[in-house]
């Protein structure tokens, strides 16, 4: 099941993706001057290089101050250099635009693809159960009577839920045979429980718990099929691991129920806008908040910071002025942890420092106010 940090990772591999695409689209725009002030090869008349090379360079300084500092277009500025400097600024604004909304609805589209990959998995042990049932080399017959793998090929909940996932397997049915063939045979586990008489209830589901842990999702080629087919496998992964955990772990083969699949999310409306509201504060951070990074990196320039560091930064920023309800020790530590695994080895204690020190800052400012039942900070 999801929680927050899984979330806050998610928007920051958005986030990252998204500041991507503006680095793109500001190349782009150095590109369009450099063509509006190219040679005309087609031209019957006379190029004056030197002067296209002179209004060039005029453009691209115009354009990186205007850009920049956010500063208006020069009085009097030749019209040529006005039409490239103004055509690339609105290029980019509209590019931004079409991003930010891209990226935005594509967080939740990630996101609630996982438990389509949760599905997958599941559906995939009763696949290799159906090509386990159709090998004529060794009597797989106590996987199949798994009372795991019968509650998966029985549950009515997952044959609802399951779209893309039921088909998925099909189509790579021989791909599934080559798995059960090349991995799964090959578990020395896996053909000890085959030879059992009569598996305990227990033992049953060590195997289950096997099948999942280190012949799908351990490191074989069957996890390596997501991670061609996943562009996130590598976080969504835990995610589903764990999902998938909770499933075996919560079905009691004696009590006669049936297998209770688990939710994506508790509160899947509270958090889609959780994570949509920390994607378009972060991405939206007012120069005030990046000013104080700023003065507090010994005076770099926010852009200067490497850039995980830079978004993980202005995600905490965004989640302490915007989240009334999330302590700042809360905060603060989740982005502590998001710098330790996904950035440089002195991230943390860096993030950390800066971090403290804002948040000291924005309180003392009174733009930091918390509010809400519990809440340490709260005082």
């Amino acid at each position: 099941m999801l929680n927050r940090r899984s979330l806050r990772i998610k928007v920051m591999q958005s986030l990252f993706a998204f500041q991507q695409s503006k680095e793109a689209n500001l190349q782009l725009c150095y590109d369009r001057i450099e063509e509006a002030f190219a040679p005309d090869l087609n031209s019957m008349e006379v190029q004056d290089k030197k002067l296209l090379s002179q209004q060039k360079s005029q453009a691209l300084k115009v354009f990186k101050k205007v850009f920049e500092q956010k500063a208006d277009l020069p009085a009097n500025l030749d019209n040529k250099i006005k039409k490239a400097v103004t055509d690339s600024l609105e290029f980019y604004a509209k590019s931004e635009h079409k991003d930010f909304t891209y990226f935005k609805r594509n967080l939740v589209t990630e996101v609630e693809r996982i438990y389509d990959q949760y599905l997958a998995v599941l559906n995939l042990a009763v696949a290799l159960a159906d090509a386990a049932a159709d090998d004529k080399k060794i009597n797989h017959k106590n996987f199949l009577n798994n009372a795991w793998i019968t509650a998966f090929r029985e549950s009515e909940d997952l044959k609802t839920r399951t779209s893309k996932a039921a088909t998925l397997w099909v189509s790579h049915a021989n791909l599934v045979k080559l798995w059960l063939r090349d991995v799964v045979k090959q578990d020395a586990d896996y053909m000890d429980y085959l030879d059992r008489k009569n598996p305990s209830v227990d033992e049953q589901k060590k195997l289950i718990n096997h099948l999942f842990r280190k012949i799908i999702l351990g490191k074989t080629v069957i996890n390596e099929f997501f991670e061609s087919e996943i562009l996130r496998w590598a976080e969504d992964r835990e995610i589903v691991k764990g999902m998938v955990e909770k499933t075996v772990k919560s079905y009691d083969p004696q009590s006669q129920k049936p297998l209770q699949l688990h939710e994506l999310s508790l509160n899947w409306d509270d958090d889609r806008e959780f994570i949509e509201k920390l994607f378009t504060d972060a991405a939206n951070l007012p120069d005030s908040l990046k000013e104080h990074i700023a003065k507090n990196t010994r005076n770099w320039e926010v852009e200067r910071l490497p850039l995980t560091d830079r978004i993980i930064l202005e995600m905490a920023l965004a989640e302490l002025t915007g989240f009334p309800s999330i302590p700042v020790k809360v905060t603060i530590n989740e982005y502590i942890e998001l710098a330790k695994n996904y950035s440089t080895p002195k991230s943390r204690q860096f993030i950390n420092g800066i971090l403290d020190v804002i948040s000291k800052e924005l309180k003392t400012a009174g733009i930091l106010k918390k509010s809400g039942r519990g809440l340490i900070d709260n005082k």
